[in-house]
């Protein structure tokens, strides 16, 4: 009996896994299909014979899978063909849309230009506002309102960032989960009645997180890196804000900051599921309706240039962190492309980048060293990171530095763009693999104001490219005379740092180095 059993469900395990490629032939008509939601409720009785024998069932299926054996692995995967579609609400807000009748379920994205870039002189009140959202309104409580989505099996996300604050649900698209989730999801962005217990509450939290930060050598570093390369203005303000803004901010500033900056005029709407367009326009309409009525924000000014300068901040510990940047540029620049496959090469692809060959596995100075490009509304950052013994910061220093000129001026090799350009298009589908993953494309889009056919163009670009289109990037954005750098930690170090420590401390600081500028923004 035990046997039967177990051979039922190797069995229908087996037909799952086939189902699951045969609806993802079917569901897309390009070869490289999305990676659909995993097939689930299959009952193992609808499998076959109960007395079949696992290896049986196993040859029955091997005809299916042996197209696997003709895939080129040197050909990129074939594009999804997105039906992207965009229009504007009476109310000014920007709707950007994509049928997709594969499951049930519409995915809902609503973007405001309403981070940290719009704190003025209380930083951490975007955070705030962004983080209330779903505390209450003026007829449910937090609870109310999580136990609300949870029996409709929806689920509400929210977030907060320099460029942007976002809102976001998933839902089934049946008419008895559908509607219900969108008068909530509607309510709980559009009215929140901040209530002052979790104001404290959360308020609380942020003061409990600075106090952390200075028990962080990478968060005092990567607060140091945007204080310095931003002076005097919205992105060098610390997004978390500080111990004496947040204590100087009211509820009547979220009301406030809610009501100028969660308008329908400054909102993009990015949707994505099994509704039509017409469907798409009622609920782009009733989310717009549901808003303040109000303009577009001003755009983020751009940054003043800055001069080459090194800070470093005293922290007793064995590692010494380090960061190198300069301003890099804004989403809507025209060497993006250039830049951000540069940066792949030069450190932003891990093993086999420039500077991990240089810095870990030709020198032994680090564990770990990456670049990252993070364009934004305004010019965003470039950035290199690092931690190395206090005693070799100055030879890492010398290094980077050195690579970085050399890549200014030579740019990469043919073989190294070959590779990335191969690398870009294999993990492209991912971008586009799930509604989860579109919508946030499409937020993107919207927000920045990019074509529709923006992830066409980009993969064309990318086919495009040529080492001097890179190098000559580079030049243009990278003067050596703006370089920017910071150091956190000890003066000296006696006693070198065995690597499997080191390991670990890179890990916990990985997300202190990350700052989350935009984090709607995927790739690519």
């Amino acid at each position: 009996m035990a046997a039967n059993t177990t051979r039922r469900w190797i069995a229908a395990l087996l037909t799952v896994a086939v189902l699951a490629v045969v609806l993802w032939q079917l569901y897309e008509p390009a070869p490289a299909p999305l990676s659909p939601e995993p097939v689930t409720g299959v009952p193992a009785e609808q499998t076959g014979p109960a007395d079949a024998e696992p290896e049986d069932a196993v040859s029955e299926l091997l005809p299916a899978l042996e197209s696997l054996q003709r895939i080129d692995l040197d050909q990129a995967p074939a594009r999804r063909n997105l039906d992207l579609q965009h229009w504007v609400t009476e109310q000014g807000a920007r709707v950007y849309f994509m049928p997709a009748s594969e499951l049930p379920m519409l995915d809902v994205q609503v973007l405001f230009a309403a981070g940290a870039s719009r704190d003025g002189d209380q930083p951490g009140l975007a955070m705030l506002t962004n983080g209330m959202l779903n505390e209450g309104t003026g007829s449910k409580d937090a609870g109310a309102i999580a136990a609300a989505f949870e029996q409709l099996g929806a689920r509400f996300t929210n977030s907060s960032h320099r460029d942007m604050a976002l809102v976001g649900l998933r839902t089934l698209t049946e008419q008895d989960k559908l509607d219900p989730a969108l008068a909530l999801f509607s309510e709980v962005m559009s009215r929140p009645s901040f209530p002052e217990d979790a104001f404290e509450r959360l308020r609380n939290q942020l003061l409990a997180s600075q106090r952390l930060r200075l028990q962080r050598p990478g968060a005092l570093a990567s607060e140091a890196f945007w204080a310095d390369l931003y002076p005097q203005h919205p992105y060098g303000s610390l997004p978390e804000g500080t111990a004496e803004s947040l204590t100087g901010i009211s509820i009547a500033d979220l009301e406030q900051f809610h009501r100028r900056f969660y308008s329908a005029g400054n909102a993009v709407i990015a949707l994505v599921g099994d509704i039509d367009r017409a469907g798409a326009e009622r609920i782009a309409q009733r989310l717009a309706n549901a808003l303040p009525q109000g303009p577009a924000a001003e755009s983020t000014p751009a940054p003043e240039p800055i001069t080459s300068s090194h800070r470093h901040i005293e922290f007793n510990g064995q590692q010494t962190h380090v960061l190198v940047g300069q301003h890099g540029i804004s989403r809507h620049d025209p060497d993006y492309v250039a830049l951000y496959v540069g940066n792949q090469i030069l450190g932003g692809s891990g093993f086999g980048s420039r500077l991990m060959e240089e810095i870990r596995e030709t020198r032994g100075l680090s564990y770990s060293v990456s670049s990252n490009l993070i364009p934004m509304q305004a010019t965003g950052p470039f950035m290199i990171s690092m931690q190395t013994r206090a005693d070799q910061v100055d030879q890492a220093l010398e290094v980077i530095h050195a690579s970085l000129d050399r890549f200014i001026s030579e740019g990469p090799t043919e073989a190294e763009l070959v590779r990335t350009r191969r690398q870009i298009s294999g993990e492209f589908p991912l971008s586009t693999a799930n509604n989860a993953a579109i919508v946030g494309q499409l937020g993107v889009i919207g927000f920045y104001g990019l074509p529709l056919n923006h992830l066409q163009l980009f993969l064309d670009q990318v086919q495009a490219l040529t080492t001097e289109d890179i190098r000559q990037a580079f030049a243009r954005h990278f003067d050596p005379e703006r370089r920017l750098v910071v150091t956190v930690g000890p003066a000296a170090l006696a006693v070198p740092q065995p690597e499997e420590q080191l390991d670990e401390e890179v890990q916990s600081e990985e997300d202190a180095l990350s700052v989350p500028a935009t984090a709607a923004e995927p790739t690519p």
